[in-house]
Parts: C-alpha cells; sequence; structure tokens
C-alpha cells in the first residue's frame, strides 16, 4: 500500500507545478508585450511628425520637443525690461503680470493734447528688442479718417507671421484686436473671438478662445501648421473672422480679414502685421446660379420622387472662395411644410454634382396644392449657413418652374428633368 500512497502525492503535486509554471509564463508575457509597446512608441516618436496643426495659448508651447525646456511665459520679457532704462510714464508695453482675469490689458490714460503720445501707441504695442520686419502697411495713420468712415470704423488686428524652415511648419500668432464696435446694446461691449482658416482649400479653420466683455482683446493665440512647404505659402491667403459671442442666439460677425500672403517674405523671420476690419462682403443678387432637378409623380402609390443631380455656376459665398454647396428640398401641402430632406455637402466647387433620390408621400389626391422649394446653401461650420439660391416648384410658378410643374402632372410616373435658374434666397 505504501507505493500508492506515494504516487497520489505525486499525482497531487502536478497541479501546484503546473500553477507555478503557468505564473511564470504570464509574467514573462505581459512583460514582453510591454516591452514590444515601448519599443513601437519610442521609433514612432523619432520619425518625422506628420502634417499636423498645434495651438499655443498665450505663449506655452506644447509641440512634445520643447515642452521640457520651456520656461515660464514672460520671463525673457522681464529680464528685456530688466536691461532697458526707465522710459515715459506714458509708454505703452505688453506686461503680462498686469493682465485682467479676461487676459486683456488695462487701459493706459494718455494726456490731452499731446499727438506725438497716440503716433507712438502702435509701434510700442511688441518688444523693441525683437529683430522683427514690421510691413509698411500696417502702420498707416488713421486721422486722415472722415467722420462717415470712423461711424463704419470696426477695428484693427495685430498679429504676426513666421515660418519655421527646420519643422517645415507655418506660424501664426494672433496677438489683439482694438476698438471694435459694441454689438450688446445693453453693456455696451461685446464678447469677441477670432475665426481663422487657410485659403483657398478651406480645410483648416481654426479658432480662438472667448474674451468677456472687452473692446480690445488680447489673445495671443499661436497657431502652427506643420508640413506645409515654404514655396506653397506664396500661393495661399488667410481669412480671419471676428465675431462677438452670444449665449442666446447666433454669434454676431463684426467683420473679417483677408489676407494674400504673395509677395510676403518670411525668410528674415517674424513679420508683425496688422489689418483694418472690414464689413463681411455680402453676395451681390445677381448670379444665384442654376439647378437640375428631375421629378415623377407616381399617382398609383401617390408620391413624389425628387432628384437633385447637379449645380452649376454657383458664386462665391465671400472673400474666403469657393462656396460648400448643399441642397435643401422642402415639401408643402397648403403652404404648410410637412417634409424636408437635404444632400450631402460639395467642398470648394462652384458645380456640384449630387446625384440624390428622395421619395415624398403626398396626403392629398393629385399635386394642386403641393409645391417643392429648393434652398441651395453655403455650409459653414460653426455659423449660419448662407442661402446661395432658391427655386419653387408648383401650381401657382410662373415661367419654367411652372412648365415643368405641369409637365410631371400631365405625364405621370415619367422621370422629367429640366435645368432652373435660381433667385435670390
Amino acid at each position: 500500500m505504501a507505493p500508492i500512497a506515494t504516487s497520489r502525492e505525486e499525482f497531487d503535486e502536478i497541479p501546484t507545478v503546473v500553477g507555478i509554471f503557468s505564473a511564470f509564463g504570464l509574467v514573462f508575457t505581459v512583460s514582453l508585450f510591454a516591452w514590444i509597446c515601448c519599443q513601437r512608441k519610442s521609433s514612432k516618436s523619432n520619425k518625422t511628425p506628420p502634417y499636423k496643426f498645434v495651438h499655443v495659448l498665450k505663449g506655452v508651447d506644447i509641440y512634445p520637443e520643447n515642452l521640457n525646456s520651456k520656461k515660464k511665459f514672460g520671463a525673457d520679457e522681464k529680464n528685456e525690461v530688466k536691461n532697458k532704462p526707465a522710459g515715459p510714464n506714458n509708454s505703452l508695453r505688453l506686461d503680462l503680470e498686469k493682465r485682467d482675469l479676461n487676459g486683456n490689458f488695462p487701459k493706459t490714460n494718455l494726456k490731452a493734447g499731446s499727438p506725438s503720445d497716440v503716433e507712438n501707441v502702435t509701434p510700442k504695442l511688441f518688444s523693441e528688442g525683437e529683430k522683427e520686419a514690421v510691413s509698411p502697411d500696417s502702420l498707416k495713420s488713421s486721422t486722415s479718417l472722415t467722420s462717415d468712415e470712423k461711424q463704419e470704423k470696426l477695428g484693427t488686428l495685430f498679429f504676426s507671421l513666421e515660418y519655421n524652415f527646420e519643422k517645415k511648419a507655418f506660424v501664426v500668432n494672433i496677438k489683439e484686436a482694438r476698438g471694435l464696435p459694441a454689438m450688446d446694446e445693453l453693456s455696451m461691449t461685446s464678447d469677441p473671438y477670432i475665426k481663422m482658416m487657410i485659403l483657398p482649400e478651406k480645410k483648416h479653420k481654426v479658432k480662438t478662445r472667448v474674451l468677456r466683455k472687452t473692446l480690445d482683446p488680447a489673445f495671443d493665440e499661436t497657431f502652427t501648421f506643420y508640413g506645409i512647404p515654404y514655396t506653397q505659402i506664396q500661393e495661399l491667403a488667410l481669412h480671419f473672422t471676428i465675431l462677438s459671442f452670444d449665449r442666446f442666439s447666433r454669434d454676431d460677425i463684426i467683420g473679417e480679414v483677408l489676407i494674400p500672403l504673395t509677395g510676403i517674405e518670411l525668410t528674415d523671420g517674424k513679420k508683425l502685421m496688422n489689418r483694418e476690419i472690414i464689413k463681411r462682403n455680402v453676395r451681390k443678387s445677381s448670379g444665384r446660379g442654376e439647378l437640375l432637378i428631375s421629378l415623377c409623380y407616381q399617382s398609383i402609390t401617390n408620391t413624389l420622387t425628387v432628384v437633385v443631380l447637379k449645380a452649376r455656376h454657383l458664386p462665391k459665398s465671400d472673400v474666403s472662395g469657393l462656396s460648400d454647396p448643399y441642397v435643401k428640398v422642402n415639401l408643402y401641402h397648403a403652404k404648410k411644410r410637412i417634409s424636408k430632406k437635404k444632400t450631402h455637402v460639395k467642398k470648394c466647387t462652384p458645380n456640384a454634382v449630387f446625384n440624390e433620390l428622395f421619395v415624398f408621400d403626398i396626403p392629398c389626391e393629385g399635386l394642386e396644392e403641393i409645391s417643392v422649394e429648393f434652398l441651395v446653401l453655403d455650409s459653414e461650420r460653426g455659423s449660419r449657413n448662407e442661402v446661395i439660391g432658391r427655386l419653387v416648384l408648383g401650381a401657382a410658378a410662373e415661367g419654367a418652374s411652372g412648365e415643368h410643374w405641369k409637365e410631371i402632372c400631365d405625364y405621370p410616373r415619367r422621370q422629367i428633368a429640366k435645368w432652373h435658374v435660381l433667385c435670390d434666397g
């Protein structure tokens, strides 16, 4: 019986040995997986970064290579101030410690009757020690404006442009805006922020933070675009839209600034610029474009099939370039909208191809009280979509629209397509 007991003991030890080997195997596998992940991560970090966008807020660089060695923002400015002789009390400079909670600079009271002080305000806004080229157009005097022009003046935008040849990065710094109009009639102030995009592609859209209750917002925000060759910079343009935030309705558009980069040399370093904010360009009433649509009325199923085929000769949305059109289709019964559909957005084209079909159920027999409205709109992310043109087909329509509607009523189950000229929305 003794040998039998020994074999049972050995048999009981087998699960223990298997468990120990399994634990060691699991630890080894987890360690190997962690090591492989670390190796992949380190190899990715050594590669040249692909095209990407980096946002720097108030001078704090978040690019990984500079994160460890970045000093506290404002240290260089303090050292420069200590080395400079004391200037006049009424001179203006960027003292970051004197900002308020919104990031704005306190207003400095200038003595009355000193025109020389007013002339020196703009050049002293930026550090005198920096080797930066200032655009001649950016320092134009506004003392010659007439009274009508002063009433329409929407303020001035200050910004800087720079190109980093090592990283192939285009850098735009939105410094501040001055003299903005009050969009809130009650508080007589605004809550401004700025949207910026690179034209003509309109792909890269960025915006600053909102600064509350100020007409002289100091943003000091840097936007860096990687992967843009310097030879391509001359073909681009910057479009700034200055808006005022409204919590209870759509944001108010204050104005816009368009900067073609043709002829602007960035080889000598950072270039400081400013431009007057102008009123947003409004479309002219002529030339709304054309829309090709196909309609078919099925009397048996009492449905109306609408096919939005193409649009051509659409106008530009504004100074920012081509539109991003889409079509909204509304079905009306007795002047009441009962259904709506819309197509996909086509990017940056005046001649869009949609080829999208919609089927509407008709609540009554016949099409006597039915009408179809087509709205061609320009898609604008973050703001109200603007109507490019409008078309209405129905029994009360006149001209080519009325003839098209009469044909689909006279010839049911037949798909009839026609081009139509769009009118103002």
